[in-house]
């Protein structure tokens, strides 16, 4: 039969968002690369920012949900939630209503607390400090923004991206970088946020990229390609752009990993202008596209017309329902700390060696070895005994959209197989919404092959397809 309405996926809210700079200060401790030589960020490309929104349902009923999104690589538990709990306390909501992710930029400084020691270091904790207080402010400032709105979502693609998992034939082993082999996950999922009388709010783009366009040679303080992207859009809309990071694990820009700023603000105007052709693509608000019939002319035409939402088609788009869920997933065996320890000191000691004989390059790789042992140490500090983890996602529909988030990295199968799944809704993903020391999630088949993304990571075979039932069974319950 042939397809006579074309849905248009839609959300009717209340909505409110406000926007905080979050820009650390220069000199604040900044080597998130293994490669890097400098310990101190030196300036600043672009500012950071921290974008928070909230979510209620249309008829005023139940407590509003809030998503905060902050421009920075990501944070350990407890300074995790510190930030929620000062949401929290901003809205009068409980901490099931509260999701924090990160657009994951490597240029953002690091900030576990391993790192306070180093130079730099000294300002990380009165950096913190200040968070709490700054996201309340914006907090304040969205909730009293809040209005009726219609989410509009469309899709699109942007070739910046590609997947990252390269085999290298003379190397011997894979390294992670643009893999021209492999399709990438080019899909753009653009959300457009319109008030009652059809003015634009504020626009969302939801794409699968690690923000690695700089790396060890960049020593300033940059959101990455979000900068750029958030340059483009808003320029072309007057209002504000939201990156969501959407599953990245193994997903990369195709051209990365340099010192200067140029790459990183070219990508980002990449993705800008596919986000806005995916705005360009949208119709009306609440209306869907639906076909009218023939009309007889030189030839016979086919007539499609824009037609607002019926009162049961805006009572379905809606629908708010949804919430905070765990699942098990397994984990892999865990390394001893006292070897890791050891190997860290032996790498270290070789670095100071190569360097002393002037070996850049050899101090260089010894010293990114050194750095990947104290980031598991630093990781097997926030592990629980067992063989398992508790892993933490969220699930929220809001009428014909599933905004959803995970912690940890997952690769973004997960996404793949849930718009697959669930064609009807829009699928709004994101990663790194805690559970910061899970680190990556493979595929199954993925394990043992030597990619870099299981070396870091705790989480064993299986944990993604148990991460993807999990929430694919919480987002059929909402479906109904």
């Amino acid at each position: 039969m042939s397809t006579r309405n074309v849905f248009t996926p839609t959300s009717r809210v209340r909505f409110g968002m406000a926007r905080v700079d979050i820009t650390p200060p220069v000199g604040i401790y900044h080597r998130l690369w293994g490669a890097a030589r400098h310990e101190r960020a030196t300036g600043i490309h672009r500012p950071l920012y921290c974008d928070v929104m909230v979510f209620a349902p249309i008829d005023g009923s139940g407590r509003p949900w809030l998503r905060a999104q902050l421009d920075l690589c990501g944070l350990v538990h407890e300074q995790h939630e510190q930030l929620a709990r000062a949401l929290c306390e901003a809205a009068d909501v409980p901490r099931e209503n509260v999701v924090i992710t990160f657009s994951h930029t490597h240029s953002s400084g690091w900030f576990v607390p391993d790192r306070f020691a180093l130079p730099g270091g000294e300002l990380i904790a009165p950096y913190l400090a200040k968070l709490p207080s700054r996201l309340k402010d914006a907090c304040t400032r969205a909730l009293a923004s809040m209005r009726d709105v219609d989410i509009t979502y469309a899709y699109g693609h942007c070739a910046m991206a590609a997947n990252r998992d390269y085999w290298d034939d003379e190397f011997g082993a894979y390294t992670c970088g643009f893999n021209p082999d492999k399709p990438s996950e080019d899909v753009v999922l653009v959300a457009r946020v319109t008030d009652r009388n059809g003015r634009m709010v504020a626009t969302m783009v939801n794409y699968s990229c690690h923000p690695t366009s700089l790396a060890w040679e960049n020593s300033l303080i940059s959101p990455d390609f979000v900068g750029g992207l958030r340059e483009v859009v808003e320029a072309n809309t007057g209002v504000g752009c939201v990156f969501l990071q959407a599953p990245c694990g193994d997903q990369a820009p195709r051209d990365g990993y340099v010192g200067g700023t140029v790459v990183a603000d070219r990508n980002g105007r990449q993705l800008g202008y596919a986000a806005l052709s995916v705005l360009e693509s949208m119709g009306p608000p609440a209306a869907d596209f639906v076909y009218e019939g023939p009309v007889i002319s030189g030839a016979t035409l086919g007539v499609w017309r824009y037609v607002s939402f019926s009162a049961a088609r805006q009572s379905e788009a809606a629908r708010f329902a949804g919430g905070a869920y765990t699942v098990e997933i397994p984990l892999k065996e865990r390394p001893d700390p006292r070897s890791i320890a050891e190997e860290f000191e032996s790498w270290l000691a070789k670095q100071q060696d190569a360097g002393a004989r002037g070996e850049t390059k050899a101090a260089r790789d010894y010293g990114a070895r050194a750095e990947r042992a104290k980031r598991w140490l630093a990781r097997l500090q926030e592990i629980p005994p067992g063989d398992s983890y508790i892993a933490h996602f969220t699930v929220h529909r809001m009428g014909d959209a599933f905004w959803i988030t995970t912690g940890g990295e997952p690769y973004s199968l997960i996404q793949r197989e849930l718009r697959q799944r669930f064609p009807r809704f829009a699928m709004m993903v994101s990663p790194l919404s805690g559970d910061f020391q899970v680190a990556y999630m493979l595929p199954r088949e993925l394990y043992g092959k030597g990619l870099y993304q299981e070396e870091p990571s705790i989480a064993g075979p299986g944990c993604l397809e148990t991460m993807i039932e999990a929430v694919a069974g919480r987002v059929a319950e909402l479906a109904g």
